[in-house]
């Protein structure tokens, strides 16, 4: 993302601001920010966002020496991974709690020891409860590993504290 992040990965903190008073960039910003701070399963894999915006989403994740299975290529189980977080940062960025709903992905080619690899999501569909997101995870040179499509489902709540929560809190 533009602005320096607080942690390695992490996108800015959000503002102090009710979500009616930012723009779709600061509040996807924002949500990314706050779902940041308790996602200790793509911390805990290094995960880094790399960019996040309304209905899009890059994130990046090198694949470590525990990552790599029986065959020396990186398990399939930590690219679905890369792909879903994506997916949940590309669909969470306009303030309402969304999930997965059910995913699907093709593996195309291996990811290897070392590999930097790069989950870019897009929205395709949005339309009342549900969306349609495809995410590319490709290494840094562009090699394709990945296409996976998720659909999504939004539930109750909202990612930002309203204006009342952010008085409080201050």
């Amino acid at each position: 993302m533009s602005a320096p992040a607080a942690a390695a990965g992490a996108p800015a903190a959000p503002a102090a601001t009710a979500p009616a008073a930012m723009s779709p960039l600061e509040i996807a910003r924002a949500c990314a920010a706050a779902m940041w701070a308790e996602d200790r399963a793509s911390q805990g894999l290094g995960m880094e966002i790399r960019d996040v915006a309304p209905g899009r989403a890059v994130i990046a994740m090198t694949v470590g020496p525990a990552m790599v299975n029986g065959h020396g290529i990186c398990h399939g189980g930590y690219i679905f991974t890369l792909a879903d977080s994506a997916f949940a940062f590309a669909c969470n960025g306009y303030d309402q709690r969304t999930v997965a709903q059910s995913c699907a992905i093709t593996y195309v080619a291996p990811g290897r020891l070392g590999d930097r690899l790069v989950a870019s999501a897009v929205e395709r569909q949005r339309a009342g409860r549900s969306g349609i997101y495809d995410v590319t995870v490709a290494r840094e040179d562009g090699t394709v590993i990945a296409e996976f499509r998720g659909h999504s489902r939004t539930v109750k709540g909202a990612l930002l504290a309203p204006p009342a929560e952010l008085k409080q809190q201050a």
